[in-house]
C-alpha cells in the first residue's frame, strides 16, 4: 500500500470515528432532554467487583493507605464513579506519560495553566492519575508492590459502585526468541515453576490462586494491531512471571550466579518450547488478583532484548522510548472502540495486507484522536500551575 493510498485510509478512517462519536453525544442529549429535567435519577448500583471482604463495611473509615485516600474525606462514587479502565504499568514517569497520551487518544483536554494532578502523591508510594474514565497507576516492581496497589485500586472500584471495569497493565519485558521491540500479550501467566498459579502464604500455609487472564479480551486487542503498518509484532503467548529480576530469570549478571551459561541457556530454550515468549516479575498476582475479583484484565508488554542473546539492556534509550509507548498504543486503540462504538476497520483505517503470517495480528493502524476534544470534568486529577507550564 502506498504512503498516500495509507494516508487516505487513515483520514477517512479518522472522519467515520468522528462523526459516530458526535451522534453518540447528540443521541444522549436528545435522550435527556426528552425525558426532561425533572426525571429521577436511579440510585447508583453496586459494584461488580466479586468475593470482597465482607469485613470492609465494618471500616468506618476505609483508609487506603498506600495511596493516602480515606471514605470519610473522599467521594468515591463523584470521583471515581465513571471509571471503565484502570491502567498500570512499573514507573511514576510511564503513567504520567499515558494519562497525558490517553487524554489526547479519547478526546478530552485541559485549559492552559493546569496539569495533571497525582491524587496519591501524599502517600509517596504510587502514583494515581485520572482521565475522564481510565484510572492509571504505577505499581512498582515484583508481585508484592503491584499485589499491594491492586487490593486498594479494588477497593476504590468497590466503594465508587464502578461497573465492570477493565483493568490492564503494561510495561516492558525480556523476550524469549522473539525480535526486540515486539508487543507481548500474555495468554497465560506462569510462577517460577511453570505453574498458572499465584502463591500466596496465609497463616503459614500456601494457597495456590489461578492466575487467569480474559482470552477474549486478548483476541479483541490483537485485532487491533497490524505489524504491516505498525512496524513490529504484536504475538499472543505465555509469559512467565519471576520473583526477582537476576537468579529467577537465569540471569548471568546479578551479584550471585549458581548456574553455567549452557544451564541457562537450556531453561530458556525449555520454557520457550512450552510457548513461553516473555518474562517480568508482575503477571501472576495481577492475573489472580484480577481473577478473585471478577474483573476482566489483560497485560501487554513491549520485549526490550532477547534473553537468549543478553542479559543486559544495550538498546539506546531514545529507542527504548518509543518500544515503551507501544503497549500504551494497543490499550489506546481498545478505549477508543470502546468508548465511540467504533468497528476494527474505522479504529484501524487501513485495509487489509498479507505481510503477517500464521499467528500474527490483524490489520489496524495507529489510531489518533478522531472526536472532539472535550474539557476535563470535575472530578479529573488536575491542578492548576502557573501559565505557560507544561
Amino acid at each position: 500500500m502506498s504512503s498516500c493510498t495509507s494516508s487516505l485510509a487513515k483520514d477517512v478512517g479518522e472522519l467515520k470515528a468522528m462523526m459516530k462519536a458526535q451522534n453518540k453525544r447528540i443521541d444522549t442529549l436528545i435522550k435527556h432532554i426528552k425525558e426532561g429535567c425533572e426525571a429521577k435519577e436511579e440510585a447508583p448500583p453496586e459494584s461488580t467487583m466479586s468475593n470482597m471482604n465482607p469485613y470492609i463495611e465494618c471500616l468506618n473509615p476505609d483508609i487506603l493507605y498506600h495511596l493516602a485516600l480515606s471514605t470519610d474525606t473522599t467521594d468515591f462514587p463523584k470521583m471515581f464513579g465513571d471509571v471503565r479502565f484502570v491502567c498500570m504499568g512499573g514507573t511514576a514517569a510511564r503513567m504520567l506519560k499515558f494519562a497525558n497520551f490517553i487524554m489526547k487518544e479519547i478526546g478530552l483536554k485541559m485549559n492552559s495553566g493546569v496539569k495533571l494532578k497525582d491524587l496519591a502523591e501524599d502517600a509517596n508510594r504510587y502514583a494515581l492519575y485520572k482521565v475522564g474514565p481510565v484510572l492509571c497507576a504505577s505499581h512498582g516492581i515484583g508481585g508484592p508492590s503491584i499485589s499491594i496497589l491492586l487490593h486498594e485500586l479494588i477497593k476504590i472500584m468497590h466503594h465508587a459502585k464502578c461497573q465492570n471495569p477493565v483493568f490492564f497493565r503494561m510495561g516492558t519485558s525480556g523476550g524469549i526468541n522473539i525480535e526486540p521491540g515486539s508487543v507481548v500479550i500474555t495468554s497465560e501467566a506462569l510462577d517460577g515453576q511453570l505453574r498458572p498459579v499465584h502463591e500466596v502464604v496465609v497463616h503459614t500455609v500456601p494457597e495456590l490462586r489461578p492466575a487467569k487472564l480474559d482470552r477474549e479480551l486478548a483476541q479483541e486487542l490483537k485485532s487491533l494491531s497490524d505489524p504491516c503498518h505498525d512496524g513490529y509484532d504484536t504475538i499472543i503467548g505465555k509469559t512467565l512471571c519471576a520473583n526477582d529480576f537476576y537468579e529467577g530469570q537465569s540471569r548471568l549478571d546479578g551479584a550471585f550466579c549458581s548456574y553455567t551459561p549452557e544451564k541457562k541457556k537450556a531453561f530458556l530454550e525449555q520454557v520457550a518450547g512450552q510457548g513461553v515468549l516473555n518474562m517480568e516479575m508482575e503477571s501472576t498476582a495481577f492475573a489472580a488478583i484480577t481473577n478473585q475479583a471478577g474483573i476482566r484484565s489483560a497485560v501487554v508488554c513491549v520485549t526490550i532484548l532477547d534473553r537468549l542473546e543478553s542479559d543486559q539492556i544495550t538498546t539506546p534509550l531514545e529507542i527504548l522510548k518509543e518500544w515503551d509507548s507501544r503497549p500504551q498504543t494497543l490499550i489506546a486503540r481498545y478505549m477508543q472502540k470502546v468508548l465511540f462504538d467504533i468497528g476494527d476497520e474505522d479504529c484501524s483505517g487501513s485495509e487489509s495486507c498479507d505481510c503477517a503470517g500464521g499467528d500474527q495480528a490483524q490489520p489496524a493502524q495507529e489510531v489518533q484522536p478522531a472526536q472532539q476534544a472535550q474539557p476535563l470534568e470535575q472530578n479529573q486529577s488536575i491542578e492548576q500551575t502557573e501559565p505557560g507550564d507544561e
